[in-house]
């Protein structure tokens, strides 16, 4: 007998933790890596809407001056090229979780 009770147990200990490393710390790094990536694209994109929406204002205020009702026309047409741009991403997004095949779990 080459193998004592107090090496077995030493064994299934490192086997446990080595076990409990694989299914919970690396899965938590992969989704905080994934979470840091989504934060970031969601700020840039955010700042790109802000820019894009502050740029159709100022090229529009350039064509729609004075201090009648057409004061208003620029910031109707900086909502509109924002609305316009939500909607291509909205089409955007759905068109591709269409592609997209549905996951289907055989473990249950």
């Amino acid at each position: 007998m080459s193998n004592s009770p107090l090496e077995g147990a030493q064994e299934i200990q490192g086997m446990l933790v080595d076990y409990a490393k694989q299914e919970t710390v690396e899965p938590l790094k992969r989704l905080g890596r994934y979470l840091g990536l989504g934060v970031a694209g969601s700020l840039l994109m955010f700042l790109g809407a802000l820019f894009v929406g502050l740029g159709a204002l100022r090229l529009a205020q350039t064509f729609f001056t004075g201090s009648s009702f057409l004061s208003t026309v620029p910031y109707l047409i900086s909502l509109t090229v924002l609305g316009l741009a939500m909607a291509l991403i909205f089409l955007a997004l759905g068109r591709a979780k269409r592609k997209v095949a549905p996951v289907t779990s055989d473990r249950i």
